[in-house]
């Protein structure tokens, strides 16, 4: 088990880089207008999450070089995704994309902590497939935007990197999640039924959730 102080320390980095994608998300992608948003509560919200997120990857994998390794470049891509779609629902291709192929490569090297064996692959693809699918056609009667093609792609890396039952958790634990938000907010009439809230900071934060509180780590 790593000791506290190395957990606080990726703590602290996680939470340097939670900085770093609020202002990278509030340049890039450039907004149409031009401007650079300031400093608001979406940057207290990545810096949370990644400080969150640093400590977790470090107090789950930090015996397991490797495994810290292919997770934290993962995590990294997911807090910068989190702060690109808080600040301009958007979930960039040029990140999303490459995610894939990273997934695909790690099973490969047998350097994936939880996709290991032919099976845990087979059920990963399957998942990959089936569950964007899914949504896909579950948000059809809701219209256009109802979930964003990003989300749909974030999907596959996620299962072909955690597994067929993480990403289902991690989906689970999202939807949950925005539920509740979106009640509460839609409560205390801070948004109504018609508001777009993005789905994916919800999704990123079940995936999340599931790769470095809930799923299993194969011995390498």
């Amino acid at each position: 088990m790593p000791n506290e102080l190395a957990v606080a320390i990726a703590g602290g980095a996680g939470a340097a880089w939670g900085y770093a994608s609020d202002r990278i998300a509030a340049r890039w992608p450039a907004h149409e207008d031009g401007s650079i948003r300031a400093r608001d509560w979406r940057t207290i919200l990545v810096v949370v999450a990644g400080a969150l997120a640093g400590a977790g990857v470090v107090a789950k994998f930090g015996a397991t070089p490797l495994y810290l390794l292919v997770i934290g470049v993962y995590v990294v891509a997911l807090v910068l995704l989190f702060a690109t779609d808080l600040d301009q629902r958007l979930l960039p291709n040029v990140i999303t994309y490459p995610l894939v192929p990273y997934a695909v490569v790690v099973f490969m090297l047998g350097a994936g902590p939880f996709v290991r064996t032919t099976d845990d692959l087979l059920w990963a693809i399957g998942a990959a497939i089936a569950i964007p699918v899914a949504l896909f056609l579950l948000a059809i009667p809701f219209g256009e935007g109802a979930i964003g093609e990003g989300d749909l792609k974030l999907l596959v890396s996620v299962a072909l990197l955690a597994g067929a039952l993480n990403v289902f958790y991690g989906m689970v634990a999202g939807a949950l999640a925005a539920g509740i938000v979106v009640g509460a907010l839609v409560v205390t009439r801070r948004i109504t039924m018609h508001s777009y809230v993005p789905y994916g900071p919800f999704l990123i934060a079940g995936a999340l959730w599931a790769i470095l509180a809930i799923a299993t780590v194969s011995t390498p």
